[in-house]
C-alpha cells in the first residue's frame, strides 16, 4: 500500500509540473535557435574551448615558452600553405626574441600572451598571478603590441578566481579541445592522425612552437592541406570569437 501511494502522489506533482517543464522547454529552445546556450550566466567568467558547430571555420594556435628554431619552420609551413593562426607565447620569450615576434605579426598571425614566465597560475597565489599579467602586458606594450587581449593560462591550468581576475584585467582566456600532444614528439604519423580523425567545426587546436616540439613542423606538411581538403577553413582566434555563434564554456 505504500509504494501505491507514493506514486500516486508523484503522478499528482507531476501534472502540477507540466506546464512548468513546457515553458522551460520553449525557452532553451527559443534560446539555442537565437544564438549558443551555456548553462553558466552571462555574467560568470568564461574560456573559450570552441567556436561554432556551424561553421567549418577552425582556430590553430601555437605555443611558445622557450627556443627559436622550431618555430621558424612552422612559420614557413604556415606561409607556404597559406595558413592564418595564433601564436600565445610568454612575456620572458617575447623580450629574448623580438625579432621572431615580428616575424609572426608581419605573417599576419594573431599574437596571445602565456603571462610573463611559464609557471602555472595555480601553484601562485592569486596577486603573485596579477603582477604577472601586468608585468607581461607592461612587456608586450613595450615591444610594440599594447593591444594583447587573448590570454592562455601557462599550462591551460585555471580556476574561476584566476578566470575572473583575468577578464577584469582586459584578457580573453582562450583554451582549447583538440590537443594531440605534439611536445611529447609521439611521432609524426602519431600527431596526423590525431588531428585529422579528431577535427571539426570550430575547434582549437593545441600545438606547440618550442624547440621541444621537434616532429610538429613536420606533421604541418600533411595536416594543413589535409584540414582543407576536410573543407574546414583556418581563422584567427580573434575571427573565431567574433563569429555570431561563437561558444564559450567554462572548463575544469
Amino acid at each position: 500500500m505504500n509504494h501505491f501511494y507514493v506514486w500516486k502522489f508523484n503522478r499528482w506533482k507531476r501534472w502540477l509540473l507540466l506546464p512548468s517543464i513546457a515553458l522551460l522547454t520553449a525557452i532553451l529552445l527559443w534560446v539555442n535557435e537565437n544564438g549558443s546556450f551555456s548553462v553558466f550566466s552571462k555574467e560568470e567568467s568564461v574560456a573559450l574551448t570552441k567556436g561554432s558547430e556551424e561553421e567549418p571555420n577552425i582556430g590553430l594556435t601555437f605555443n611558445i615558452s622557450w627556443g627559436e628554431e622550431r618555430v621558424l619552420d612552422i612559420l614557413e609551413q604556415l606561409s607556404e600553405h597559406q595558413v592564418q593562426a595564433t601564436f600565445f607565447v610568454s612575456g620572458e620569450w617575447a623580450e629574448r626574441h623580438p625579432d621572431i615576434l615580428k616575424k609572426i605579426s608581419e605573417g599576419k598571425h594573431d599574437l596571445g600572451m602565456l603571462g610573463y614566465r611559464y609557471k602555472s597560475y595555480l601553484d601562485q597565489e592569486l596577486e603573485q598571478v596579477r603582477k604577472d599579467l601586468y608585468y607581461a602586458k607592461e612587456v608586450f606594450k613595450k615591444l610594440g603590441y599594447k593591444d594583447v587581449t587573448l590570454l592562455r593560462t601557462p599550462s591551460g591550468q585555471f580556476n574561476k578566481e584566476i578566470l575572473e581576475l583575468a577578464e577584469g584585467l582586459g584578457f580573453q582566456v582562450i583554451h582549447w579541445n583538440i590537443n594531440p600532444n605534439d611536445w611529447e614528439n609521439p611521432g609524426t604519423q602519431v600527431i596526423v592522425d590525431a588531428v585529422m580523425k579528431q577535427t571539426a567545426n570550430g575547434d582549437i587546436l593545441l600545438l606547440h612552437a618550442s624547440d621541444s616540439a621537434k616532429q610538429t613542423a613536420g606533421a604541418l606538411k600533411t595536416i594543413l592541406p589535409g584540414l582543407k581538403n576536410k573543407g574546414l577553413e583556418f581563422v584567427s582566434i580573434t575571427e573565431l570569437i567574433n563569429q555570431a555563434h561563437a561558444e564559450s564554456e567554462l572548463v575544469e
